[in-house]
């Protein structure tokens, strides 16, 4: 606004300037016009007041595209990190599980000249341990599903039989596979058969 009011004081003296050495544009008392004046400096403000409305819109346009630039960026980012999250997480668990694999190498290679079968079922119930352990450190805990109340949440109910006992009735009575949680979240509802 300052920059305005200096600009039309300079260009007021400017016109009186011109008026004095032209000696045109009085009227008929020998005095300066100042109505004449006041419209050439509103005709001469009018493109400078526009070009400053141009200047600031390119600057908000360059605003609006620098930070429409920058978020693009971010999303790319962001979603490249979680491409990578995922990766990494499941590298780590294959990691975990890479000796459970060399023991079961180690196993079949055992089994081919092994005649004591005691010795092998040993082995695989050890291996079968280190499994366990393992995806229980990752948080893979097993459901408990046999003898409690079936539960559709958990449960994928396979089949119905009556119920040896009353007390069995709307409860699981046999566990065909077994259903798994991660954390608190089922990761594999547990296939049972309940009483009826």
């Amino acid at each position: 606004m300052q920059y305005l009011h200096m600009n039309f004081d300079m260009l007021k003296k400017k016109k009186k300037e011109d008026i004095e050495n032209m000696g045109a544009d009085m009227n008929e008392g020998g005095e300066l016009n100042e109505q004449e004046l006041a419209q050439d400096a509103t005709a001469e403000e009018a493109p400078s007041a526009e070009a400053l409305l141009k200047e600031e819109l390119s600057l908000a346009n360059d605003k609006y595209l620098r930070l429409y630039a920058e978020f693009d960026n971010f999303r790319r980012r962001t979603s490249k990190e979680r491409i990578d999250l995922l990766q990494t997480a499941g590298k780590e668990i294959i990691v975990s599980l890479l000796p459970v694999l060399d023991d079961f190498e180690r196993a079949e290679r055992a089994m081919e000249t092994s005649t004591d079968v005691e010795a092998v079922k040993e082995g695989v119930k050890l291996i079968q341990n280190k499994l366990n352990n393992i995806l229980s450190q990752k948080g893979l805990k097993p459901m408990q599903s046999i003898g409690q109340p079936f539960d559709a949440d958990l449960h994928e109910a396979i089949t119905n039989i009556p119920a040896p006992t009353d007390d069995l009735k709307g409860k699981v009575i046999d566990e065909m596979e077994k259903g798994y949680t991660l954390g608190d979240s089922v990761v594999r509802f547990a296939k049972v058969v309940v009483g009826a």
